[in-house]
């Protein structure tokens, strides 16, 4: 009875730790394999955009479609689902543009979470709001701040004496909502 019961704890605790983890790749694909409701709804919003690429993302839970570009100076990722419907819209910033409260209260955060910690990506992150996704692409191209928005952050964390990329992601206020272990990037193309 103690045998079964430690098995089933075990598999309990190592099924929980490993669905924390995130197995993303990311391909590059053409144009013509990007979900058509997709490409109309980015023509029409987009506008002059420069460096246009796309992927497609396969996670250990979806597969999902992105665009990559840089439009004024800031880049740009606009994520869909497989069937093109808008997910959210991320831009790529520095510390200096998170506000102070929010960012003290991630700092926090990882000093309690890790023994050391870098900051390698932020991203804000803009929902995608299905009724009005002209307003979630105006908001993301202004980059406004809104209560709606998240943070998303890699961040290399030491932990057990082992450093490792997580992906974390904060609300506006930087009150902590999610973290996954991120798992190095696949370097299948490169030959020894």
């Amino acid at each position: 009875m103690k045998n079964k019961l430690f098995l089933f704890l075990l598999i309990g605790c190592c099924s929980f730790a490993s669905s924390q983890n995130k197995y993303e790749r990311e391909y590059r694909i053409r144009k013509s394999q990007f979900p058509r409701v997709a490409l109309d709804l980015m023509e029409s919003e987009l506008g002059k955009v420069k460096r246009l690429k796309f992927y497609k993302e396969t996670d250990s839970a979806k597969t999902s479609f992105e665009a990559k570009f840089k439009k004024e100076k800031l880049w740009y990722s606009v994520e869909f689902d497989q069937s093109g419907q808008l997910e959210d819209i991320e831009v790529l910033i520095k510390q200096v543009d998170i506000p102070s409260d929010a960012l003290v209260k991630m700092k926090t955060y990882f000093n309690s979470a890790f023994s050391k910690h870098r900051i390698k990506r932020i991203q804000q992150q803009y929902p995608a709001n299905q009724e009005q996704l002209k307003k979630t692409f105006r908001n993301a191209f202004q980059n406004l701040l809104l209560p709606s928005l998240n943070y998303e952050l890699v961040v290399a964390g030491k932990v057990d004496k082992s450093y490792f990329d997580y992906e974390i992601l904060f609300d506006a206020e930087g009150n902590f909502k999610k973290i996954r272990k991120s798992l190095p990037p696949n370097y299948d193309h490169v030959l020894y």
